[in-house]
């Protein structure tokens, strides 16, 4: 019985300190836009396509508090970032920092782009060269066959 009152008591004392901690959150604009714009440049682990400040699943509601936590600790948002990709991976992430591991994704497609330029540079002057070739050989074609039928109607 004793427990039982024990743990009402806890969760009665519980809601109000997180809603004291919210309405901090809303009261000071600072913080709350540090929390916005760390929030937003991190994914998502469920979503995957959405920030933490725009998910509503449970895990980025996890996450928001600990990215509070860290803001009320006094850590830089670099350093809460840091915590993040440390605990979750790079894919938390939204832009992923340029690093050794990752460097073929930020210079691939300029690679590519320029490899793809180059190949329809070297088609665009095959089919090119082709088709001179091929409009002098149906000249050719053409001049023996207008002058078969002009010989013929001479002979006549």
């Amino acid at each position: 019985m004793k427990r039982t009152l024990v743990l009402i008591l806890l969760m009665l004392f519980c809601v109000p300190l997180l809603q004291a901690g919210e309405a901090q959150l809303r009261e000071d604009p600072e913080i709350k836009e540090r929390f916005k714009a760390v929030a937003s440049e991190l994914r998502c682990l469920k979503c995957q396509n959405q920030s933490i400040y725009d998910s509503k699943a449970g895990l980025a509601d996890d996450l928001k508090k600990q990215i509070r936590e860290q803001i009320y600790a006094g850590k830089s948002d670099e350093e809460i970032v840091d915590y993040m990709v440390t605990r979750y991976g790079d894919f938390v992430r939204f832009k992923p920092a340029v690093d050794s591991k990752n460097i073929f994704l930020w210079i691939g497609p300029f690679i590519f782009l320029i490899i793809g330029g180059i190949l329809l540079v070297r088609y665009i002057n095959v089919r090119k060269n082709e088709t001179e070739e091929d409009s002098e050989a149906i000249s050719e074609k053409d001049r023996l066959k207008a002058k078969a039928i002009l010989e013929q109607n001479g002979d006549k």
